[in-house]
């Protein structure tokens, strides 16, 4: 009987998120996460064993499971500092001079072109691990069938030799017994006739 696929804990970088997935392969959490790249091979990716960590994912195989990575304060703080707009001054007066208005700025001229809107996040790859799961099954249960077939024709064929060993044994215990018969038989008449004469 096929046994059941053994699934492993896996964990790359999303964003802010930590994506765990459960799978029985690094192949198989590469398609769960939809990523056409080696994330192992880059170091972004590692197997994890914490059971504190592994209980989810365990519990929905080939679902990715996403964890923060600390607290939203947390996370606006590691961002890089925004660089402030310093004003320029006029040298004759030391007073600040307004600075031109920046292409994306409201004020920017309105012959600017506009940013085109940006693109919808295409649907995540479909998971592969309920086939993947599905296929070893099918190989299992063709390489049982095929192990049991071969023991029953190896049966088959002992059968068929000591039928055929059967066969001769019976015809040769026959044939002596049935000799043995005839030969008592004409021995017997021969002593009946021999004492039938004598009497007569």
């Amino acid at each position: 009987m096929a046994r059941a696929t053994k699934l492993k804990v896996y964990r790359t970088v999303a964003g802010f998120h930590d994506a765990y997935v459960a799978a029985p392969s690094q192949k198989a959490a590469l398609r769960a996460w939809g990523s056409d790249r080696d994330l192992f091979a880059r170091g972004i990716a590692e197997q994890v064993t914490d059971p504190a960590l592994t209980a989810e994912p365990l519990a929905a195989p080939g679902t990715v499971v996403k964890r923060s990575r600390g607290t939203s304060a947390e996370q606006i703080a590691a961002l890089p500092d925004p660089q402030p707009d310093t004003p320029e001054r006029d040298a004759s007066t030391g007073k600040a001079r307004a600075k031109p208005p920046s292409p994306g700025s409201a004020g920017a001229k309105s012959k600017a072109p506009a940013k085109p809107p940006p693109r919808a996040k295409p649907d995540p790859k479909p998971s592969g691990t309920a086939l993947d799961a599905a296929e070893e099954t099918l190989a299992a249960v063709k390489a049982d069938y095929a192990g049991r077939e071969r023991a029953l024709a190896a049966r088959e064929a002992a059968l068929t030799r000591e039928r055929r060993v059967f066969d001769r044994d019976r015809a040769a215990a026959l044939d002596a017994a049935q000799t043995a018969r005839d030969d008592a038989q004409a021995r017997y008449d021969a002593a009946l006739r021999t004492w039938r004469a004598a009497r007569g």
